[in-house]
Protein backbone atom coordinates (compact mmCIF):
# COMPACT_ATOMS: atom_id res chain seq x y z
CA UNK A 1 0.00 0.00 0.00
CA UNK A 2 1.59 3.44 -0.98
CA UNK A 3 1.68 6.08 1.06
CA UNK A 4 1.60 9.67 -0.33
CA UNK A 5 3.83 12.12 0.31
CA UNK A 6 1.47 14.80 1.75
CA UNK A 7 0.35 11.61 4.26
CA UNK A 8 3.81 10.99 5.10
CA UNK A 9 4.89 14.49 6.11
CA UNK A 10 1.79 14.58 7.63
CA UNK A 11 2.58 11.71 9.92
CA UNK A 12 6.28 12.58 10.34
CA UNK A 13 5.31 16.19 11.57
CA UNK A 14 2.82 14.43 14.27
CA UNK A 15 5.69 12.44 15.07
CA UNK A 16 7.84 15.50 15.51
CA UNK A 17 5.44 16.91 17.95
CA UNK A 18 5.34 13.55 19.66
CA UNK A 19 8.84 13.56 20.47
CA UNK A 20 9.38 17.74 20.87
CA UNK A 21 6.30 17.12 23.68
CA UNK A 22 7.83 13.76 25.36
CA UNK A 23 11.31 15.79 25.52
CA UNK A 24 8.78 19.46 27.04
CA UNK A 25 7.41 16.76 29.96
CA UNK A 26 10.92 15.19 30.94
CA UNK A 27 12.34 18.80 31.17
CA UNK A 28 9.38 20.16 33.70
CA UNK A 29 9.96 16.99 35.29
CA UNK A 30 13.74 16.96 36.00
CA UNK A 31 14.01 19.67 38.53
CA UNK A 32 17.43 19.36 38.43
CA UNK A 33 19.37 20.76 41.71
CA UNK A 34 21.57 24.08 41.64
CA UNK A 35 23.13 25.55 44.49
CA UNK A 36 24.20 28.80 45.29
CA UNK A 37 25.83 29.59 48.86
CA UNK A 38 27.73 33.02 50.57
CA UNK A 39 28.88 34.26 54.08
CA UNK A 40 29.35 37.84 54.64
CA UNK A 41 30.69 39.13 57.94
CA UNK A 42 27.97 41.47 60.18
CA UNK A 43 29.94 42.05 62.71
CA UNK A 44 28.82 46.00 63.83
CA UNK A 45 31.52 48.70 63.62
CA UNK A 46 30.53 50.60 66.59
CA UNK A 47 28.76 48.86 69.43
CA UNK A 48 26.73 51.36 71.44
CA UNK A 49 24.03 50.10 72.66
CA UNK A 50 23.61 47.01 71.02
CA UNK A 51 24.32 44.23 74.00
CA UNK A 52 20.96 42.18 73.35
CA UNK A 53 20.42 41.60 77.12
CA UNK A 54 20.53 45.37 78.55
CA UNK A 55 23.94 45.05 80.26
CA UNK A 56 25.23 48.33 78.47
CA UNK A 57 27.43 48.90 75.61
CA UNK A 58 29.50 45.81 75.29
CA UNK A 59 33.99 46.30 75.47
CA UNK A 60 34.52 44.70 72.51
CA UNK A 61 34.91 42.35 69.90
CA UNK A 62 35.43 38.46 70.49
CA UNK A 63 34.93 36.53 67.82
CA UNK A 64 33.60 38.29 64.48
CA UNK A 65 29.82 37.20 63.62
CA UNK A 66 28.12 36.44 59.92
CA UNK A 67 25.33 36.10 57.47
CA UNK A 68 25.30 33.13 55.77
CA UNK A 69 23.07 32.28 53.09
CA UNK A 70 21.92 29.26 50.55
CA UNK A 71 20.11 29.00 47.49
CA UNK A 72 18.52 26.28 46.41
CA UNK A 73 16.33 25.85 42.82
CA UNK A 74 15.66 23.28 40.34
CA UNK A 75 14.52 25.60 37.33
CA UNK A 76 11.18 25.68 38.73
CA UNK A 77 11.30 26.93 42.35
CA UNK A 78 13.47 28.40 44.21
CA UNK A 79 14.82 29.06 48.19
CA UNK A 80 16.65 30.86 50.24
CA UNK A 81 17.83 30.26 53.23
CA UNK A 82 19.86 32.79 56.04
CA UNK A 83 21.20 31.83 58.98
CA UNK A 84 22.56 34.92 61.10
CA UNK A 85 24.52 34.69 64.12
CA UNK A 86 22.23 36.89 65.97
CA UNK A 87 20.07 36.73 69.01
CA UNK A 88 16.21 37.30 66.97
CA UNK A 89 15.08 39.25 64.32
CA UNK A 90 11.48 40.86 64.43
CA UNK A 91 9.15 40.77 61.51
CA UNK A 92 11.31 40.22 58.22
CA UNK A 93 8.40 40.88 55.52
CA UNK A 94 9.89 44.20 54.68
CA UNK A 95 13.33 42.44 53.62
CA UNK A 96 12.34 39.79 52.27
CA UNK A 97 9.82 41.74 50.08
CA UNK A 98 13.06 43.44 49.04
CA UNK A 99 14.60 40.18 47.91
CA UNK A 100 11.16 38.89 45.94
CA UNK A 101 12.01 42.12 44.09
CA UNK A 102 15.34 42.33 43.20
CA UNK A 103 16.41 38.02 43.13
CA UNK A 104 12.62 37.02 42.20
CA UNK A 105 12.45 34.62 45.06
CA UNK A 106 9.34 34.91 46.49
CA UNK A 107 8.56 35.94 50.30
CA UNK A 108 7.09 32.59 51.48
CA UNK A 109 10.09 30.54 50.12
CA UNK A 110 12.34 32.50 52.23
CA UNK A 111 13.82 31.85 55.97
CA UNK A 112 15.64 34.28 57.91
CA UNK A 113 16.49 32.70 61.11
CA UNK A 114 19.24 33.27 63.87
CA UNK A 115 21.40 31.14 66.00
CA UNK A 116 20.18 32.92 69.19
CA UNK A 117 23.67 33.98 70.61
CA UNK A 118 22.62 36.17 73.32
CA UNK A 119 26.09 38.15 72.85
CA UNK A 120 24.53 39.26 69.86
CA UNK A 121 22.49 41.99 68.44
CA UNK A 122 18.85 41.72 67.02
CA UNK A 123 17.13 43.26 64.33
CA UNK A 124 14.02 44.99 63.52
CA UNK A 125 11.72 45.88 65.97
CA UNK A 126 9.32 43.63 68.14
CA UNK A 127 5.93 42.81 66.22
CA UNK A 128 2.24 44.01 67.97
CA UNK A 129 1.42 40.92 70.01
CA UNK A 130 4.96 39.24 70.69
CA UNK A 131 6.73 39.06 73.63
CA UNK A 132 10.11 40.70 73.32
CA UNK A 133 12.43 43.31 74.53
CA UNK A 134 12.80 46.37 72.83
CA UNK A 135 16.00 48.03 71.01
CA UNK A 136 17.83 50.86 71.01
CA UNK A 137 17.77 53.26 68.23
CA UNK A 138 21.46 52.05 66.92
CA UNK A 139 19.34 49.12 66.58
CA UNK A 140 17.57 50.43 63.52
CA UNK A 141 20.70 51.41 62.43
CA UNK A 142 22.64 48.31 62.60
CA UNK A 143 19.32 46.43 60.96
CA UNK A 144 19.66 48.55 58.04
CA UNK A 145 23.44 47.70 57.51
CA UNK A 146 22.64 44.10 58.16
CA UNK A 147 19.64 43.90 55.38
CA UNK A 148 21.63 45.71 52.87
CA UNK A 149 24.24 43.23 53.43
CA UNK A 150 22.07 39.77 53.21
CA UNK A 151 20.55 41.03 50.12
CA UNK A 152 24.29 41.68 48.68
CA UNK A 153 25.21 38.15 50.09
CA UNK A 154 22.04 36.37 48.36
CA UNK A 155 22.72 38.36 44.94
CA UNK A 156 26.45 36.59 45.53
CA UNK A 157 25.21 32.88 46.09
CA UNK A 158 22.13 33.27 43.39
CA UNK A 159 25.15 34.34 40.48
CA UNK A 160 27.26 31.15 41.97
CA UNK A 161 24.75 28.37 41.74
CA UNK A 162 25.75 25.14 40.18
CA UNK A 163 24.47 21.74 39.72
CA UNK A 164 24.52 20.06 43.38
CA UNK A 165 23.95 16.98 44.98
CA UNK A 166 22.67 16.76 48.75
CA UNK A 167 22.07 13.99 51.16
CA UNK A 168 20.22 14.44 54.95
CA UNK A 169 21.71 12.69 57.72
CA UNK A 170 21.30 12.45 61.64
CA UNK A 171 23.64 12.49 63.87
CA UNK A 172 23.37 12.94 68.31
CA UNK A 173 25.61 15.11 70.99
CA UNK A 174 24.30 15.64 74.74
CA UNK A 175 25.30 19.26 75.13
CA UNK A 176 21.79 20.35 75.85
CA UNK A 177 19.68 19.80 79.13
CA UNK A 178 16.39 21.02 79.77
CA UNK A 179 16.41 23.86 82.39
CA UNK A 180 13.14 23.61 83.92
CA UNK A 181 13.71 22.65 87.40
CA UNK A 182 11.30 21.64 90.45
CA UNK A 183 12.71 23.28 93.55
CA UNK A 184 11.41 23.18 97.49
CA UNK A 185 11.21 27.36 96.30
CA UNK A 186 9.70 26.34 92.65
CA UNK A 187 10.01 26.36 89.59
CA UNK A 188 13.20 27.92 88.67
CA UNK A 189 15.84 28.23 85.52
CA UNK A 190 18.44 25.60 85.90
CA UNK A 191 19.27 21.76 85.30
CA UNK A 192 17.25 18.79 84.57
CA UNK A 193 18.61 15.85 83.13
CA UNK A 194 15.62 14.41 83.30
CA UNK A 195 13.25 16.59 81.69
CA UNK A 196 12.38 16.50 77.94
CA UNK A 197 15.47 16.94 75.71
CA UNK A 198 16.22 15.79 71.70
CA UNK A 199 20.24 15.48 71.14
CA UNK A 200 19.68 15.09 67.29
CA UNK A 201 21.60 17.02 65.07
CA UNK A 202 20.49 17.07 61.50
CA UNK A 203 22.96 17.73 58.90
CA UNK A 204 22.53 18.51 55.20
CA UNK A 205 25.24 18.38 53.05
CA UNK A 206 25.27 19.73 49.84
CA UNK A 207 28.02 19.07 47.08
CA UNK A 208 28.94 19.93 43.15
CA UNK A 209 28.63 16.78 40.86
CA UNK A 210 32.28 16.56 40.96
CA UNK A 211 32.02 15.92 44.52
CA UNK A 212 33.02 18.88 45.93
CA UNK A 213 31.83 20.44 49.08
CA UNK A 214 29.88 23.68 48.81
CA UNK A 215 27.92 24.09 52.29
CA UNK A 216 26.87 22.48 55.22
CA UNK A 217 23.15 22.71 56.95
CA UNK A 218 22.56 21.76 60.61
CA UNK A 219 19.99 22.15 63.23
CA UNK A 220 20.44 21.44 67.21
CA UNK A 221 18.18 22.55 70.38
CA UNK A 222 20.23 24.58 72.12
CA UNK A 223 20.36 28.01 73.55
CA UNK A 224 23.34 29.82 72.45
CA UNK A 225 23.68 31.61 76.62
CA UNK A 226 27.34 30.39 77.27
CA UNK A 227 28.85 33.68 77.34
CA UNK A 228 25.74 36.29 77.46
CA UNK A 229 26.96 37.66 80.45
CA UNK A 230 30.43 38.73 78.93
CA UNK A 231 31.06 42.51 78.15
CA UNK A 232 32.19 41.06 74.67
CA UNK A 233 30.07 40.10 71.21
CA UNK A 234 30.37 37.26 69.28
CA UNK A 235 28.28 34.44 67.66
CA UNK A 236 28.39 31.83 71.51
CA UNK A 237 28.48 28.11 70.65
CA UNK A 238 26.60 28.39 68.01
CA UNK A 239 29.41 29.98 66.18
CA UNK A 240 32.38 27.95 67.51
CA UNK A 241 30.12 24.84 65.96
CA UNK A 242 30.33 26.85 62.48
CA UNK A 243 33.44 27.92 62.50
CA UNK A 244 34.38 24.09 63.45
CA UNK A 245 32.85 22.77 60.53
CA UNK A 246 34.01 25.59 58.17
CA UNK A 247 37.87 25.16 59.34
CA UNK A 248 37.20 21.24 59.02
CA UNK A 249 36.63 21.41 55.26
CA UNK A 250 39.51 23.86 54.73
CA UNK A 251 36.93 26.91 55.02
CA UNK A 252 35.85 26.43 51.73
CA UNK A 253 32.12 25.42 52.55
CA UNK A 254 29.41 27.73 54.38
CA UNK A 255 28.08 25.76 57.15
CA UNK A 256 24.85 27.32 58.61
CA UNK A 257 23.52 26.99 61.69
CA UNK A 258 19.67 26.63 62.46
CA UNK A 259 17.84 26.38 65.89
CA UNK A 260 15.73 23.14 66.90
CA UNK A 261 13.45 23.06 69.54
CA UNK A 262 15.40 24.69 71.96
CA UNK A 263 12.36 26.60 73.91
CA UNK A 264 13.24 24.64 77.01
CA UNK A 265 17.29 23.58 76.12
CA UNK A 266 20.27 25.51 77.70
CA UNK A 267 24.04 24.33 77.46
CA UNK A 268 25.19 21.54 80.10
CA UNK A 269 28.12 23.99 81.01
CA UNK A 270 28.18 28.05 80.59
CA UNK A 271 31.72 28.51 83.06
CA UNK A 272 32.38 31.61 84.94
CA UNK A 273 31.08 34.93 84.28
CA UNK A 274 31.85 38.40 84.85
CA UNK A 275 28.29 39.16 85.71
CA UNK A 276 26.20 37.91 87.94
CA UNK A 277 23.21 35.18 87.06
CA UNK A 278 19.82 37.19 86.73
CA UNK A 279 17.80 36.69 89.72
CA UNK A 280 15.67 33.55 89.40
CA UNK A 281 18.45 31.44 88.36
CA UNK A 282 20.84 28.41 89.20
CA UNK A 283 23.97 31.09 89.97
CA UNK A 284 27.12 30.76 87.75
CA UNK A 285 30.15 29.75 89.00
CA UNK A 286 32.14 32.47 91.08
CA UNK A 287 34.49 33.60 88.80
CA UNK A 288 38.24 32.02 88.74
CA UNK A 289 36.89 28.70 90.42
CA UNK A 290 36.53 27.10 87.06
CA UNK A 291 37.10 27.20 82.86
CA UNK A 292 36.07 30.84 81.62
CA UNK A 293 33.00 31.11 79.48
CA UNK A 294 34.58 31.01 76.43
CA UNK A 295 36.46 27.47 77.25
CA UNK A 296 33.00 26.35 77.78
CA UNK A 297 31.66 28.18 74.38
CA UNK A 298 34.52 26.36 72.26
CA UNK A 299 34.38 23.28 73.69
CA UNK A 300 30.57 22.96 73.17
CA UNK A 301 30.43 24.27 69.97
CA UNK A 302 33.42 21.72 69.12
CA UNK A 303 31.20 18.82 70.32
CA UNK A 304 28.60 20.08 68.15
CA UNK A 305 30.72 20.81 65.46
CA UNK A 306 32.61 17.62 65.52
CA UNK A 307 29.18 15.28 65.32
CA UNK A 308 28.39 17.33 62.48
CA UNK A 309 31.62 16.88 60.39
CA UNK A 310 31.32 13.31 61.09
CA UNK A 311 27.85 12.55 59.91
CA UNK A 312 28.54 15.37 56.82
CA UNK A 313 31.42 12.90 56.08
CA UNK A 314 29.01 9.79 56.35
CA UNK A 315 26.17 11.38 54.58
CA UNK A 316 25.08 9.56 51.13
CA UNK A 317 24.31 12.36 48.61
CA UNK A 318 21.95 10.79 46.62
CA UNK A 319 19.51 13.68 45.83
CA UNK A 320 20.68 15.44 42.59
CA UNK A 321 16.85 16.51 41.25
CA UNK A 322 13.80 16.88 43.22
CA UNK A 323 10.90 18.87 43.52
CA UNK A 324 10.64 22.12 45.56
CA UNK A 325 7.42 23.74 47.52
CA UNK A 326 7.08 26.59 49.94
CA UNK A 327 4.36 28.01 51.85
CA UNK A 328 3.99 30.16 55.07
CA UNK A 329 0.87 31.37 57.08
CA UNK A 330 -0.05 33.38 60.52
CA UNK A 331 -2.29 32.07 63.17
CA UNK A 332 -3.44 34.18 65.65
CA UNK A 333 -3.71 33.10 69.33
CA UNK A 334 -5.59 35.03 72.56
CA UNK A 335 -3.12 36.81 74.36
CA UNK A 336 -2.44 35.12 77.91
CA UNK A 337 -3.77 37.27 80.77
CA UNK A 338 -1.52 38.95 83.19
CA UNK A 339 0.83 38.62 80.61
CA UNK A 340 1.24 42.31 81.35
CA UNK A 341 2.86 41.88 84.94
CA UNK A 342 6.13 40.17 83.34
CA UNK A 343 8.78 42.82 83.79
CA UNK A 344 11.42 40.55 82.16
CA UNK A 345 9.81 41.39 78.19
CA UNK A 346 7.59 44.53 76.84
CA UNK A 347 4.87 43.31 75.27
CA UNK A 348 2.79 45.24 73.08
CA UNK A 349 -0.57 46.30 73.68
CA UNK A 350 -2.92 43.99 71.88
CA UNK A 351 -5.96 41.44 72.00
CA UNK A 352 -4.07 38.46 69.82
CA UNK A 353 -0.58 37.19 69.15
CA UNK A 354 0.69 36.62 66.06
CA UNK A 355 2.70 32.87 65.01
CA UNK A 356 4.17 32.87 61.86
CA UNK A 357 4.41 29.51 60.29
CA UNK A 358 6.21 28.08 57.32
CA UNK A 359 7.38 25.29 55.49
CA UNK A 360 10.20 24.44 52.90
CA UNK A 361 10.12 21.15 51.11
CA UNK A 362 13.12 20.03 48.99
CA UNK A 363 12.12 16.39 48.11
CA UNK A 364 10.74 14.33 51.18
CA UNK A 365 12.88 16.55 53.24
CA UNK A 366 10.32 18.94 55.00
CA UNK A 367 11.80 22.67 56.99
CA UNK A 368 8.91 23.48 59.39
CA UNK A 369 9.42 27.15 60.55
CA UNK A 370 8.16 29.17 63.71
CA UNK A 371 8.71 32.64 65.08
CA UNK A 372 9.29 31.84 68.45
CA UNK A 373 11.18 30.05 70.60
CA UNK A 374 9.47 26.09 70.89
CA UNK A 375 9.37 23.53 73.65
CA UNK A 376 10.84 19.83 72.64
CA UNK A 377 7.49 18.26 73.47
CA UNK A 378 5.69 20.26 70.41
CA UNK A 379 8.42 19.20 68.13
CA UNK A 380 7.92 15.87 69.23
CA UNK A 381 4.65 15.58 68.71
CA UNK A 382 5.40 17.39 65.19
CA UNK A 383 7.23 14.79 64.14
CA UNK A 384 5.13 11.88 64.97
CA UNK A 385 2.15 13.94 63.11
CA UNK A 386 4.23 15.18 60.18
CA UNK A 387 3.44 12.85 57.00
CA UNK A 388 7.11 13.35 56.11
CA UNK A 389 9.64 11.80 58.28
CA UNK A 390 12.33 14.50 57.59
CA UNK A 391 10.70 16.94 59.12
CA UNK A 392 13.44 18.95 60.79
CA UNK A 393 11.86 22.24 63.15
CA UNK A 394 13.77 25.50 62.33
CA UNK A 395 12.40 28.28 65.23
CA UNK A 396 13.12 32.11 65.66
CA UNK A 397 11.99 32.23 61.76
CA UNK A 398 11.17 35.75 60.04
CA UNK A 399 10.15 36.77 63.49
CA UNK A 400 10.43 36.29 67.04
CA UNK A 401 7.10 36.51 69.04
CA UNK A 402 7.51 34.92 72.18
CA UNK A 403 8.23 30.99 73.68
CA UNK A 404 5.63 28.68 72.99
CA UNK A 405 5.18 25.47 75.13
CA UNK A 406 2.52 22.73 75.09
CA UNK A 407 -1.04 22.76 76.66
CA UNK A 408 0.24 20.86 79.74
CA UNK A 409 3.04 22.87 80.43
CA UNK A 410 0.33 25.71 81.69
CA UNK A 411 -0.13 23.73 85.12
CA UNK A 412 3.50 24.88 85.77
CA UNK A 413 4.65 28.65 86.67
CA UNK A 414 8.08 27.89 84.73
CA UNK A 415 9.82 30.58 83.09
CA UNK A 416 8.64 29.19 79.22
CA UNK A 417 5.03 29.80 80.00
CA UNK A 418 5.29 32.96 81.82
CA UNK A 419 7.31 33.88 79.00
CA UNK A 420 4.62 32.80 76.95
CA UNK A 421 2.27 35.45 75.17
CA UNK A 422 -0.73 32.75 74.27
CA UNK A 423 -3.27 32.11 76.35
CA UNK A 424 -3.39 28.05 76.54
CA UNK A 425 -5.05 25.90 74.09
CA UNK A 426 -4.02 27.73 71.24
CA UNK A 427 -0.22 27.40 70.43
CA UNK A 428 0.02 23.65 70.61
CA UNK A 429 -2.62 23.17 68.39
CA UNK A 430 -1.84 25.96 65.94
CA UNK A 431 1.82 25.15 65.76
CA UNK A 432 1.32 21.41 64.89
CA UNK A 433 -2.56 21.33 62.49
CA UNK A 434 -0.60 24.28 60.36
CA UNK A 435 2.59 23.04 59.71
CA UNK A 436 1.70 19.59 59.48
CA UNK A 437 -1.18 20.84 56.42
CA UNK A 438 1.12 22.59 54.87
CA UNK A 439 3.63 19.70 54.45
CA UNK A 440 0.79 17.55 53.61
CA UNK A 441 0.48 19.78 50.02
CA UNK A 442 3.85 18.28 49.45
CA UNK A 443 4.01 14.98 50.19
Amino acid sequence: MRISIRRAILMGSVFCLALLSIKSVLAAEDNTLRVGVAKVDITPANLTHLNPMGYGTQTDVHDPIFARVLVIDNGHDSVAIVSLDLIETGDTLEVRGRIEKELGIPVNHIVITTSHAHSAPRLGKPTPGSLDKLGSPEFDIYTDVVNNKIVAALKQAKASMQPARLGLGTGSVDVNVNREQYTPQGWKEGYNPTGPSDKTVWVLKFETTSGTPIAVLFNYAVHSVVTMREDRLGGDLAGAAEDYVERHFGDKVVALWTLGSAGDQVPRFTGSQSRPAPAGSVPAPVKGQGPSSYDAMTAQGLMIGAEVVRVANQVQLNISAAKIGADERVISCPLREGIDKLSTFHPTPTGSVPIRLGVIVIGDIAFATVSGEVATTIYWRLRKASPLTKTILVTLTNDRTGYFVDDAAYATSNFEVLASPAARGCAEDGIVNGLVDMINKYR
